[in-house]
């Protein structure tokens, strides 16, 4: 998401972009595109000379998440810990406006380790007293994307066959960050202050039509293949024991089949965003000639 708003400020002629991120590989890669952004290697967890870029910010946008990973530690490192010393420099300088990127998961039945430090983490945000907005986006999907649309995408591309799992008939609200980033583009000029919205996608889609969509706009060649449930879980559990970072959880694909249904909310009117249909949206995200060809690192 920071690499696509950081593309979407710049278009909307915003300068003095700072980015805090500990990925230095993708790092690098964001100062490949956005030279004269400011682009600087960050644990937001631990306490670095990185605190330096928040005097005399303007506006804090708060993107920080672990979505995904084997172990409890991860996830309160950088959803509890990297927030409570985040909103300590908040205060500490003053800064007048925050935008804080919460999850749909809030709103789920899901009870994983990413959904119990998400909720706790929004807690912290709205009890500190700050001046800004809360964001709860749906799963998202765009340029950059190294996890859930994108990594299927990739791995379309590479395997004789795509497999779903049990009948792929899980109802999703995917939410395109393009149209996210708008979203937050909007927030900041207009400083709507104080409210929590759920920004969900306007088309529900099952998930089996979502990767139709995906092998169309890709002309990826693979068969899709429906198995069993159990199969899935259990070849998800040996990759795992594998890749320290799967691209792709158990946990994960409990919340794909918890049935979430998450509220609807105008959000075209309330933030002046056009949402894009997702036909155009999934074609904009796998076959832009700048950005579709660019994959983030694990």
């Amino acid at each position: 998401m920071g690499q696509n708003l950081v593309a979407r400020l710049k278009a909307r002629g915003y300068t003095q972009l700072v980015v805090l991120d500990k990925h230095q590989d993708n790092l690098e890669i964001l100062r490949g595109l956005h030279p004269d952004v400011t682009a600087v290697y960050a644990d937001l967890a631990e306490p670095g000379d990185w605190a330096r870029y928040f005097e005399g910010a303007d506006v804090v946008v708060m993107l920080q998440a672990q979505i995904g990973a084997p172990t409890h530690d991860p996830f309160v490192r950088n959803n509890i810990d990297a927030t409570r010393r985040v909103l300590d420099l908040i205060k500490q300088y003053q800064i007048p406006y925050t935008v804080h990127i919460s999850s749909s998961v809030c709103n789920s039945v899901a009870n994983d380790w990413y959904t119990q430090t998400k909720r706790e983490q929004e807690q912290i945000v709205l009890a500190s007293g700050i001046d800004g907005v809360v964001l709860r986006p749906t799963l998202m999907f765009g340029w950059f994307d190294r996890k859930h649309l994108g990594w299927l995408s990739r791995f379309m591309q590479r395997v004789p066959v795509f497999p779903i799992p049990g009948s792929g008939k899980y109802m999703r609200q995917p939410l395109y960050v393009g149209d996210f980033c708008n979203i937050i583009i909007s927030s900041i000029e207009s400083r709507i202050q104080g409210k929590t919205f759920n920004i969900t996608g306007l088309e529900r889609m099952d998930y089996i039509d979502i990767i139709r969509q995906i092998k169309r706009a890709t002309r990826a060649h693979c068969a899709i293949v429906r198995i069993p449930y159990g199969l899935f879980h259990a070849l998800l559990k040996l990759y795992a024991a594998f890749d320290k970072d799967p691209p792709f959880t158990t946990d994960q694909l409990k919340a794909l089949t918890a049935g979430d249904e998450f509220e609807v909310i105008d959000w075209e009117s309330i933030f002046g965003v056009r949402a894009t249909p997702f036909a155009q949206a999934i074609d904009e995200t796998f076959n832009d000639p700048a950005y579709s060809p660019i994959a983030l690192k694990f």
